[in-house]
């Protein structure tokens, strides 16, 4: 155990305060079983080592992070982790890559004991996580009724601006946007040359490890995605290496296409799967390990039971890591879902690119777009790129990575 105090206190003394992410400041701390989840690399370790460090400044002692692919659990249960650290006063528990702790019984891991320590101490609050989203699908234990979900995207266009001190900004509201795009876009281009650093950050803005070692950036990002398809998926889905490899071979068709409109027949046939649900399926795994986005015209939920009628790569950074020179209008669309799905509903349209929250359509575009599409639809506007303040209907593109 005194390893683990100070493995902890080792990592949050390490762990800088200056960028902090703003679900740090509106995530409920006070809930007593919280799920912290979103794809690899996204910043959830460094989010629950700086909550631990400014809690152990205030009350030393009173947080401890541990990471479950530590050897200490071969032949040790987190349940005695949270009994004694309760014991000697402990409040907060971070618990980090719970996907990899070594199950001690059958039919008994990570989730199960996570239920037993809620259920004993009452007073314990305990935040997890782990880079496999697929994993925290498959726990055993029934933590539906006691755990709150709070999801963690990679960083906005706003948020990257401010992680690499280029000038701090208020998010702006969809509906703001809407109504007050002109004089946003305005304050925003008086104070920073934007179009630069737009473009940056749909190369290598999305993932917060850029900084680390930028010139490894997309290499990096290479690995994630392996690890994702060789590891994560396998783990929840009986594949072989050759349907491994095929999948590979979507994300790629995916990443180059305008965006990609699937014919599931002839995906199927390339992949070898037998039968359409079996495809769905996998592409359902593909979208909870945050490689892909599935928009469709119905309503959001189980892919088993909605057409994907388009298919996108979760970013645009991704994109550049299957293609260095990617059609621009698969880039500019994938930016637009991507910021859009995390404070609105999406969907595809009878009519445009994206319709959101079921009222407005949008197309998105250069600034040589011809505005005839959308001509009669009440609603309809256009997210052009390539400029900096729009006019009307028409919203620069950029502005769409203020909102969170």
């Amino acid at each position: 155990m005194e390893e683990l105090y100070r493995t902890s206190e080792e990592l949050t003394d390490i762990t800088e305060l200056r960028f902090r992410r703003d679900l740090l400041s509106t995530m409920n701390w006070e809930m007593r079983l919280a799920e912290l989840s979103g794809a690899r690399g996204t910043g959830k370790t460094t989010l629950m080592l700086q909550k631990a460090k400014l809690l152990n400044e205030k009350n030393k002692g009173s947080a401890i992070y541990i990471s479950l692919d530590s050897p200490y659990f071969f032949n040790n249960t987190v349940f005695d982790v949270a009994d004694e650290f309760v014991k000697y006063g402990g409040e907060n528990l971070f618990i980090d890559e719970v996907h990899k702790y070594p199950e001690k019984f059958k039919n008994y891991d990570w989730s199960a004991e996570l239920k037993s320590i809620y259920d004993k101490y009452p007073k314990l609050k305990v935040v997890y996580s782990g880079s496999s989203i697929l994993q925290l699908y498959k726990g055993n234990g029934d933590l539906s009724r006691r755990r709150t979900i709070y999801r963690l995207p990679g960083l906005s266009f706003r948020e990257y601006l401010e992680y690499n001190e280029v000038f701090s900004f208020n998010k702006v509201g969809f509906s703001d946007i809407l109504d007050n795009h002109q004089e946003v876009a305005k304050e925003i281009t008086g104070k920073i040359k934007v179009i630069p650093h737009f473009r940056k950050y749909l190369t290598s803005g999305y993932y917060p490890f850029y900084n680390e070692a930028p010139e490894q950036y997309h290499s990096r990002l290479n690995e994630v995605i392996s690890v994702i398809l060789e590891t994560d998926v396998p783990t929840i889905a009986d594949i072989t290496y050759e349907t491994i490899v095929k999948l590979k071979k979507l994300l790629s068709v995916i990443a180059t296409s305008v965006p990609y409109v699937p014919n599931l027949s002839k995906v199927r046939n390339d992949l070898y799967i037998a039968d359409q649900r079996t495809l769905l399926r996998y592409m359902t795994y593909l979208e909870k390990s945050g490689l892909i986005h599935i928009l469709s015209k119905g309503a959001r939920g189980n892919i088993l039971m909605r057409k994907p009628d388009k298919l996108f790569l979760n970013n645009p950074n991704l994109i550049r890591s299957f293609n260095t020179n990617p059609e621009i209008g698969t880039v500019r669309e994938t930016f637009f879902m991507n910021q859009l799905e995390v404070v609105a509903d999406v969907k595809y349209p009878e009519k445009g690119d994206f319709l959101i929250n079921n009222e407005y359509v949008f197309e998105v575009g250069g600034k040589n777009k011809k505005k005839e599409q959308l001509k009669d639809v009440e609603n309809g506007f256009y997210a052009i790129d390539d400029i900096e303040v729009g006019f009307g209907k028409t919203i620069p593109l950029w502005l769409f990575g203020f909102m969170y």
